[in-house]
């Protein structure tokens, strides 16, 4: 079995955290190790162990009062907040063995398209192979419009993270996902199943030839939290993501890595070309015997300060800012539950 990270994505009421809890709970009965990461700073329990919470180092209901924010604004910077945080995470998420499971919020938007989410999933991909689960809620999608919208999240999900990509149908104790699979595999009877007579029958239709060759590429599973159903297929499944992860995606990703590092590090020295510019610093060289042998007018100190005559610039006063974030992120307590953790590893 491969060492693995598991970045679990998907609507709200899909059953995520119903997902993490069947899938602990099938690892335990496999004896594999399962380490789990809740990032849903709003949830008020989890069903499973949690080995690190977000909830322990930000409160939620506190960044809500002291920003002034909705919901889904506080969650996000929840997000943000515990991000700062993220090398922690990654240096015990590189000692673990197994499988590491990572519970997000149901707010994708929240998750996936601000800057928390990239920043979180390509730091687990620097200590093991991860892959991106997207759990689906299979008695909802029967009706072909809400197939549709989950299918386009899935692709620019997939698109956004650059990461191996694994469909779950969940819920299949309800409904089974023979239909998903046919409509997936069969422009016909998806065809098929839309009312010629609906608003948006023409779109869909279209769509779903876009999107023809994104499912041919799509690897999917169905399982049912409820009972276990599935599992095995879910572990057969991940452990061959994880091999196109070394195989494909590695690759890819070392090859944005460089490129990145490339780039900061030509804007990195611009930065330096412009501040010596600005300094001075771009000149002929003088010896200090050179410099002395110059002789200032009086009154001139030829751009020297003298220490007698500097006076220091107020600084802005930042107590403010530092005590709102100090109340929304518990420091103290985060690097003590970080620092447990890396003795424990």
């Amino acid at each position: 079995m491969k060492d693995m990270n598991i970045v679990v994505i998907g609507m709200a009421g899909s059953g995520k955290t119903s997902f993490v809890r069947a899938f602990y709970k099938h690892c335990k009965r496999q004896k594999e190790s399962c380490y789990t990461i809740n990032l849903d700073p709003a949830v008020t329990s989890t069903p499973y162990k949690c080995n690190i919470d977000i909830r322990d180092s930000v409160n939620y209901k506190k960044v809500m009062e002291e920003y002034r924010l909705g919901p889904n604004g506080a969650i996000m910077t929840s997000l943000n907040l515990f991000t700062t945080k993220i090398d922690q995470v990654v240096s015990i998420v590189e000692k673990k063995k197994g499988y590491v499971i990572v519970d997000t919020p149901g707010q994708i938007e929240a998750f996936i398209w601000s800057a928390t989410g990239p920043i979180v999933t390509e730091a687990l991909a620097t200590a093991h192979p991860t892959v991106v689960v997207y759990v689906i809620d299979t008695p909802r999608t029967t009706a072909p419009a809400t197939f549709m919208s989950n299918m386009l999240y899935a692709c620019s999900i997939l698109y956004k993270t650059r990461l191996p990509f694994l469909i779950v149908f969940n819920k299949s104790d309800l409904q089974d996902s023979e239909f998903a699979v046919e409509w997936m595999t069969d422009f016909e009877k998806f065809q098929n199943a839309l009312d010629p007579e609906a608003y948006m029958s023409s779109l869909m239709s279209s769509m779903s030839l876009v999107l023809e060759e994104f499912y041919a590429a799509l690897d999917f599973v169905s399982v049912s939290s409820h009972t276990g159903a599935g599992m095995s297929d879910l572990t057969a499944a991940l452990q061959k993501k994880a091999d196109e992860f070394e195989t494909e995606y590695k690759v890819q990703r070392e090859e944005i890595a460089r490129k990145r590092e490339e780039k900061e590090e030509k804007e990195r020295k611009a930065q330096m070309a412009k501040l010596s510019a600005d300094l001075g610093l771009g000149v002929p060289a003088q010896t200090v015997s050179d410099q002395e042998d110059e002789v200032s007018e009086p009154g001139e100190n030829d751009g020297w300060i003298d220490n007698d005559d500097y006076e220091e610039t107020n600084e802005v006063d930042a107590a403010g800012i530092q005590d709102r974030y100090s109340k929304a992120l518990k420091t103290e307590q985060l690097n003590e539950q970080f620092q447990k953790q890396l003795n424990l590893s």
